[in-house]
């Protein structure tokens, strides 16, 4: 059974914390395609929390494409998720990004260390030893 971790008091729904924790599942391999999710109320019972929350959660699943719900059967996890357009892509990264960032400067991380732990974090997922850091860009101070 997957091992979710769920905080109610972080401020970000339950529902939303494992859809990201499915997902982290799938980028990292842990969960492949045709790999069935428990039950609804199997999941809902271990976790403690409402079965209606369960349901949300694969319900956004299935409308991003990560899963794929198949009557009296379950849900499984897809083939080949439904790809992003370079935009979706965009704004979910920037998202997410924007989510670290201040979440980083709340507990007095400098920059240089969030972006290094950035890179170690995509290298494991990607099985190699270091992701080619981003090229050093001039940035104008914003006045």
């Amino acid at each position: 059974m997957l091992h979710f971790q769920i905080n109610p008091h972080s401020g970000v729904p339950v529902y939303r914390q494992m859809i990201d924790q499915i997902k982290y599942y799938v980028a990292s391999g842990a969960l492949k395609a045709e790999d069935q999710l428990p039950s609804i109320r199997e999941l809902a019972q271990a976790l403690a929390i409402n079965p209606t929350t369960v349901v949300r959660v694969y319900s956004e699943l299935e409308r991003e494409g990560v899963v794929e719900m198949r009557h009296g059967k379950g849900a499984f996890i897809t083939a080949s998720g439904r790809r992003m357009s370079a935009a979706e892509r965009d704004r979910t990264l920037r998202r997410l990004a924007r989510q670290l960032a201040v979440e980083a400067r709340q507990m007095g991380a400098p920059a240089g260390q969030v972006l290094k732990v950035v890179r170690e974090e995509l290298a494991e997922l990607e099985g190699v030893d270091e992701v080619e850091a981003p090229v050093k860009l001039a940035v104008a101070s914003r006045k």
